[in-house]
């Protein structure tokens, strides 16, 4: 597979795209019309829509991680930096249409692509509460546990499980997960 600038622009519009309008109605010829390439360049970056798929949003989720990373290391302490990743995921999410999620949750193949990026979110924010439950920034709790809830609800808000309940969508449950477990955990003094 090539990895030139080309390469590295066709997945770049393909995530936007997918986001904006889902993947699921579009055949390769579509893509390639939508992108005005030929189809032997979309199979330059994966040799069908499902690995093409596949290679978009590992690449879109790979690209998300380390903005909200850089984000992370700019946070001031722990609890910044919980607060600071719980809303970056957010932000990230934000710009997935409905029709994205409705395909990712009928294509099992995306739906793993997004569950792993979830799994390691969930490891993310037990690491950072464990940091912030050091630091003293956040209440001694212990943080496997708070993690392993917060993976819960992480794996609800990826199955669409949150946003069947309560209407939101998946950025606006990040941030309002964000809100309950800083709250949660935030210091009390007194």
């Amino acid at each position: 597979m090539s990895r030139s600038p080309r390469h590295a622009e066709l997945v770049e519009q393909l995530a936007e795209l997918f986001l904006a309008e889902g993947f699921a109605a579009f055949g390769v010829g579509d893509l390639a019309a939508r992108l005005r390439c030929s189809r032997s360049t979309l199979y330059l970056v994966a040799p069908s829509k499902e690995q093409l798929v596949q290679v978009v949003l590992r690449a879109w989720f790979r690209g998300a991680a380390e903005r909200i990373e850089a984000r992370v290391a700019r946070a001031g302490g722990p609890a910044a930096a919980l607060r600071t990743y719980l809303n970056a995921v957010a932000e990230e999410l934000a710009p997935a249409s409905p029709a994205f999620y409705a395909d990712l949750a009928a294509h099992p193949p995306a739906a793993a692509v997004y569950a792993e990026n979830t799994e390691h979110a969930a490891r993310r924010v037990q690491e950072l509460v464990r940091d912030g439950v050091r630091a003293g920034e956040l209440r001694r709790v212990d943080a496997a546990f708070v993690g392993a809830a917060v993976a819960q609800l992480m794996h609800a808000i990826q199955r669409g499980a949150i946003g069947e309940a309560t209407g939101l969508d998946d950025a606006r449950a990040y941030r309002r997960l964000a809100d309950l477990v800083l709250d949660g955990l935030r210091v009390r003094s007194g």
